[in-house]
């Protein structure tokens, strides 16, 4: 099966949304690995004073993750998915918390001037990745932070061949229980296609981030899930 993109993903996680917090909610560590990628990009005073972009938000737990580090900023959350938007949205937020749907190759329509910028298992799901990354840091104030959480593998057999067993053990199972196997075996197949670790830190560097760094997670994600952060260059740069 090819990986699934644009408008027949969104369709995808549309129909998954009903259910999709249910499912994360047996993965060991989800929300706790979101808020310690969250935490990464070492965000002052609580966030006061700041404009926060949560890209490709889903059904908010990446915005949880970012409220909980900064709860006085303001966040804007966007997503191509309505369904998952939606159930995004319906969740109590405090009034600093506001939702877009939009896809994360246009960013303009949702504006710029964040402080920061936090991506939850985006990149490996968009099309262009340099485009997006382009895209999010001309959304970047100079010197504007990123922390990207995603499944990147480390370069491993090892590791890819525990992600390849967790997924044929309990996650296509437990997609196809949902009714999502298209999806589940896309999340699989994707991140064998994704770049590893460091893939995706030399394309950050080539899109103009600098101070980049790959931070491992912890528990069965360790050579799986990294957060990567970097920084937007301190003037401000067109982008190509």
């Amino acid at each position: 099966m090819p990986l699934l993109h644009d408008g027949e993903l969104s369709a995808a996680f549309d129909h998954a949304a009903r259910r999709y917090d249910l499912l994360t909610a047996v993965n060991p560590g989800y929300r706790a690995d979101l808020r310690r990628s969250a935490r990464r990009l070492r965000l002052p005073d609580g966030g006061r004073g700041l404009r926060l972009l949560d890209l490709g938000c889903g059904t908010g737990a990446s915005t949880a993750a970012l409220l909980a580090t900064a709860p006085h900023a303001e966040i804007v959350a966007v997503d191509a998915s309505a369904g998952m938007l939606a159930r995004a949205a319906a969740k109590p937020w405090p009034p600093g918390v506001s939702f877009v749907h939009a896809p994360a190759e246009e960013l303009a329509g949702v504006g710029g001037g964040f402080d920061a910028v936090f991506a939850a298992y985006l990149f490996r799901n968009v099309t262009d990745p340099d485009a997006v990354l382009a895209a999010v840091r001309t959304a970047l104030e100079p010197g504007g932070r990123l922390a990207v959480h995603e499944y990147t593998l480390s370069g491993s057999a090892a590791h890819r061949a525990v992600w390849t067993a967790v997924c044929r053990g309990i996650v296509l199972p437990a997609g196809r229980l949902a009714g999502d196997d298209g999806l589940y075996r896309h999340l699989w197949r994707s991140v064998l296609a994704f770049d590893t670790v460091p893939e995706f830190t030399a394309r950050l560097r080539r899109t103009g981030f600098r101070q980049v760094r790959a931070l491992p997670l912890p528990g069965w994600q360790t050579g799986i899930t990294h957060t990567v952060v970097a920084a937007a260059p301190d003037v401000r740069q067109e982008t190509p």
